[in-house]
């Protein structure tokens, strides 16, 4: 909690700056080649898969060296314990994962440059600070159980017994011989929980723009996220929920964007 205020205020000194900065710049340096600009990208956390999600930023541009921005990002947060197993047959499933938990993060911040750029090549550098809202989504995690009645062979008794499921480790005590697969990502959509919370990032990006409508760049930076209610995304045999699932999300990411200006 100390880290989510002292990054709070930090924004607000930046804010606070931005502001003055645009009142006291003089019109001589009050002309950057653009006033807004666009950018998407691909994120990459050390709480998400190989790919952690989307993001999209629009920034407006108040001074030379000051702008402020709002950005939306969409990410899936995987728990440090994961671990993806083979099922008997070909399949794959998450081991005692009980929901997967996606995160819609709207923010707003404020961008300082640090390093300028000339206006049609080189890289420029950039501080950025924000905050928001952290709304997550705890979808149920799916997977098919074989419940088919066998005899000392192995051959089945009578029809198959195969059923769609969400994961318990309490029900689905021998996962390793009798899941065969992960069901659809979105078989659970209909029972979606909420999970509000709150997060704030520091950052720094380096993009280059060889046009001044143009740009690509990486945005690398720390995100501090917490939530009121916590994630459940693993459940174990005998272990409290609370024990295993956090209130509680650090990360560090990457993200690589590209956009327009104008």
């Amino acid at each position: 909690m100390r880290h989510l205020l002292s990054l709070t205020g930090l924004l607000a000194v930046l804010t606070s700056s931005a502001a003055q900065a645009q009142g006291s710049s003089s019109p001589a340096n009050d002309d950057p080649s653009y006033r807004k600009e666009f950018v998407y990208g691909l994120n990459f956390n050390t709480r998400g898969g190989l790919i952690g999600g989307v993001s999209v930023r629009s920034t407006r541009v108040l001074t030379e060296n000051w702008a402020r921005y709002w950005s939306i990002e969409m990410v899936e947060v995987k728990h440090r314990k994961e671990q993806r197993l083979a099922s008997y047959n070909g399949g794959t499933f998450v081991l005692d994962k009980a929901n997967y938990f996606f995160v819609l993060r709207p923010s707003v911040g404020a961008q300082r440059v640090v390093f300028r750029k000339a206006a049609e090549s080189g890289v420029q550098v950039n501080a950025l600070a924000s905050v928001g809202p952290s709304i997550g989504l705890e979808m149920p995690y799916y997977i098919y159980y074989d419940y088919t009645q066998r005899d000392s062979r192995g051959n089945p008794i009578g029809g198959e017994d195969i059923r769609t499921e969400q994961f318990d480790p309490n029900i689905h005590t021998n996962p390793g011989t009798y899941v065969i697969d992960r069901a659809p990502l979105f078989t659970g959509a209909s029972e979606i929980k909420p999970r509000i919370g709150a997060h704030l990032r520091a950052a720094l990006s380096f993009e280059y723009g060889r046009y001044r409508d143009a740009v690509a760049g990486i945005e690398t930076g720390v995100l501090l996220e917490m939530y009121g209610q916590r994630p459940i995304i693993l459940r174990a045999p005998n272990v409290a929920d609370k024990d295993i699932n956090n209130r509680f999300y650090p990360s560090v990411y990457l993200t690589i964007y590209l956009g327009s200006r104008s």
